[in-house]
């Protein structure tokens, strides 16, 4: 191998199957292959064997989906306790996100606020037009719920929020809305919606009469919690930052 290909060039640029394989895309040979298959783009542009591409700055593309080959970018996902605030410090001395950041890692922003009561799925990244993009209504990034709320909830409970209730801050719908299961007088529901206002699931199932006692969000667009257990970090797979990419990429056009 030579000198040249072992390190960056002074512009930034390297061989693209390099940056591909740096990546998780497999070996170099692996990603010559899917270059001369005509499957990768680099800034918009299907990409040949020779080209080459900055890892910093180059969007590069797979099979339609994004490929993030900047080593300096962090996407994590955390499953947020309850009595955890979502921000990364607080003056009055209440547990926040920070204790669950890894040491190394600094100026993360956190997408997808959820009140101290309620639990589940944050991602945090330094990716600041991604965590803005994933958090403006306009882009319609769904995110999934749990709820636990008094039952049992009849059909026109989902038929009511479907449509659309109107809140203090203006008129808000669900996505989608299912029971779960009905057990001794209480219900869990699913909720879907791509609104991210304060305490948005809360104020529109106390509206209908349903307030909730406990709220889990289980899904941020392609990004499910699975069996993340509390207060418990992971990366976000190839696959899983390629669904969000796409998911704002689609809702820009």
């Amino acid at each position: 191998m030579s000198h040249a290909d072992s390190a960056a060039a002074p512009d930034g640029l390297q061989r693209l199957q390099k940056v591909l394989a740096a990546a998780g895309l497999g070996s170099r040979r692996a990603c010559e292959e899917l270059i001369a298959a005509g499957r990768v783009t680099v800034d918009g542009r299907e990409a040949q064997l020779g080209d080459r591409a900055d890892p910093r700055v180059s969007v590069v593309h797979v099979d339609g989906l994004r490929v993030v080959t900047d080593d300096r970018m962090v996407h994590l996902a955390l499953n947020k306790p309850r009595g955890v605030l979502s921000a990364m410090s607080d003056d009055r001395g209440r547990r926040t996100l920070a204790q669950y950041v890894p040491g190394d890692v600094t100026r993360l922003f956190h997408v997808g606020r959820l009140d101290a009561d309620s639990e589940g799925l944050l991602l945090l990244t330094n990716d600041g037009d991604l965590a803005h993009r994933l958090m403006h209504p306009s882009y319609e990034v769904a995110k999934t719920y749990l709820a636990q709320v008094p039952g049992p909830v009849p059909p026109a409970v989902g038929r009511r929020l479907r449509d659309g209730v109107q809140l203090e801050d203006g008129p808000a719908a669900v996505d989608r809305f299912r029971v779960v299961s009905t057990d001794r007088g209480r219900a869990l529901v699913e909720v879907v919606l791509h609104e991210g206002r304060n305490r948005i699931v809360r104020r529109m199932l106390a509206e209908v009469g349903h307030p909730v006692e406990r709220l889990i969000r289980t899904r941020i667009g392609s990004v499910a919690l699975g069996d993340l257990r509390p207060g418990v970090t992971r990366p976000l797979s190839r696959e899983e930052l390629g669904g969000l990419y796409g998911a704002v990429e689609a809702g820009a056009r």
